[in-house]
């Protein structure tokens, strides 16, 4: 078939014909939800936990970092650079190895440790989904290499979806040159469509929520 043809066909499926302006872009449609708080929180922690991940709630800071205190008992941890976890106080919790800004030790460090820490940028409501803008603050390969990812998020960072996020954040690639979207546990059925988890990231995800 040739060229020509391709196009025609192409251009008879549009309803257009050969020369025809180019239509303006349509407007970007978002659309944003009401939802109260305590019922994105709800959704948050049924949406992640049907993804065979784990949810927590805490009601301050302090709480917060008794919660991790107690999951990373036994364990070796890496946190993120993210102020909130210094705030927290999670980042100088014993054995937790953290402000490391040198990538080959971060890569090093994040190999070898059982859990990642990390806190989030946003949290999807909708899907169960850590919104994680990577920076210096948090370095993607906190909440990826380790396996185990434990995320601490205040409640105010919970949005209800995507079209909320794209709403405060138009233009991500302007702010970073990458944004990872996490949704649960890592897993993957490519191999005789038997569901594996862990195989390209954590194998387990739990999300602390603050407040």
């Amino acid at each position: 078939m040739s060229r020509d043809n391709i196009l025609h066909k192409v251009r008879t499926a549009l309803g257009r014909s050969a020369g025809q302006a180019v239509a303006d872009v349509p407007p970007v449609r978002l659309r944003l939800p009401e939802v109260a708080m305590e019922d994105r929180i709800a959704l948050m922690r049924s949406r992640v936990e049907a993804l065979a991940g784990k949810t927590a709630r805490v009601p301050t800071m302090d709480a917060a970092r008794e919660f991790v205190a107690a999951a990373i008992a036994g364990k070796t941890a890496v946190a993120s650079n993210a102020p909130y976890l210094e705030e927290c106080g999670i980042a100088g919790l014993p054995g937790v190895r953290s402000g490391i800004r040198e990538v080959a030790e971060l890569t090093e460090v994040c190999a070898r440790v059982d859990i990642g820490i990390t806190s989030a940028d946003y949290a999807l409501s909708d899907t169960g989904t850590l919104v994680m803008i990577a920076s210096p603050a948090e370095s993607r390969l906190v909440s990826l290499l380790p396996p185990a990812h434990l995320a601490v998020v205040p409640r105010e960072r919970i949005l209800t979806g995507l079209d909320e996020l794209f709403t405060l954040l138009p233009d991500p690639a302007a702010q970073t040159s990458s944004m990872v979207l996490i949704t649960g546990p890592s897993r993957t059925a490519d191999i005789e469509q038997i569901l594996v988890r862990g195989v390209h990231g954590p194998g387990q995800v739990t999300v602390v929520i603050v407040g």
